[in-house]
């Protein structure tokens, strides 16, 4: 099953299922559930989720919203999209191709970096951000996965992971600011239980950049280049971590942006992986206002940058 957030004028955030090209709204706050987060935390685990979610389904009697209506950039006058998790953490894994040389006299292991929290993501349509002191910031397509509180995969969506490679290449110690910060991160559009994307190492995936109408950079990659499997990753990473329910880990599969193509204001960032969707996004520059919790429980969506 595929799962949103939207906002919805006068409600503020809502939850819904998609169910063919509409969204059935499963927002029962009596029942604690305002969130995907909240149903993730009842769900447990995959399995558990989508016992839940039919549940819902089954007994809510809501006219349904079409989804491609909810395709619109982020406005308090119209339903659209919001990040389709709010996740506690956001986690980036550093995964090799199977192809690389595996290290000598060692497992090669993943390493992984603290990417985000939800206050520093944005969702689908909302401006992703450049940093004001980077002149080559790139985007990276990455499969993202959804812990549940079982410590195992619950859904997958996709992630963005906006890096300045410029602020990177100034050393290791630079890392974390070349990463982490306001924008730095888009999920979305929406989450896929692992009963309906089927394996997750045999997708196809696309990160194309547009400029102006026409597109800089276009590339593809298949997930069957991850050299860890999801529950590999997920392991290696809540080893004496514990990791809250609703937490991201996010993969690359190695698309890499020339520097040629690195992000411009105005740009718009588009990346497809099969099963799930394209997370589309404009690109812009950081808005602290937009990180601020919406009135009316519409969270950050990340608000067009000024």
């Amino acid at each position: 099953m595929k799962l949103v957030q939207f906002f919805l004028p006068g409600k503020g955030k809502r939850v819904g299922l998609i169910r063919e090209d509409r969204v059935l709204d499963l927002t029962l706050p009596e029942d604690g559930i305002r969130s995907t987060l909240d149903l993730i935390v009842q769900g447990k685990t995959a399995e558990g989720l989508v016992t839940r979610v039919t549940w819902l389904a089954k007994s809510l009697r809501r006219k349904a919203l079409e989804y491609a209506d909810l395709h619109r950039p982020p406005t308090r006058r119209a339903a659209h999209l919001l990040l389709p998790i709010d996740p506690p953490e956001v986690w980036a894994a550093d995964v090799a191709s199977p192809a690389d040389p595996v290290p000598q006299g060692g497992e090669a292991q993943p390493t992984f970096l603290f990417k985000a929290t939800a206050a520093r993501c944005v969702g689908p349509h909302a401006p992703i951000a450049i940093r004001s002191d980077s002149h080559l910031t790139v985007p990276e397509a990455e499969l993202a996965i959804l812990l549940g509180a079982s410590g195992s995969a619950v859904a997958f969506t996709v992630c963005n992971d906006v890096t300045a490679r410029d602020i990177v290449r100034r050393g290791p110690r630079h890392l974390s600011r070349a990463k982490t910060y306001l924008g730095c991160c888009a999920l979305g559009p929406c989450l896929v239980t692992p009963d309906e994307l089927g394996d997750p190492h045999a997708l196809q995936m696309r990160c194309s950049i547009l400029r102006r109408g026409q597109t800089v950079f276009s590339e593809t990659a298949n997930t069957a280049r991850l050299r860890f499997r999801a529950e590999e990753l997920t392991g290696w990473l809540q080893q004496e971590n514990p990791i809250p329910a609703g937490s991201v880990l996010a993969a690359g599969v190695g698309i890499a942006v020339p520097d040629a193509a690195a992000l411009q204001a105005g740009d718009r960032v588009e990346i497809e992986v099969q099963g799930i969707g394209r997370l589309s996004n404009p690109v812009g520059r950081p808005d602290a206002e937009s990180a601020l919790p919406h009135p009316g429980g519409s969270r950050s969506t990340g608000r067009p940058a000024h």
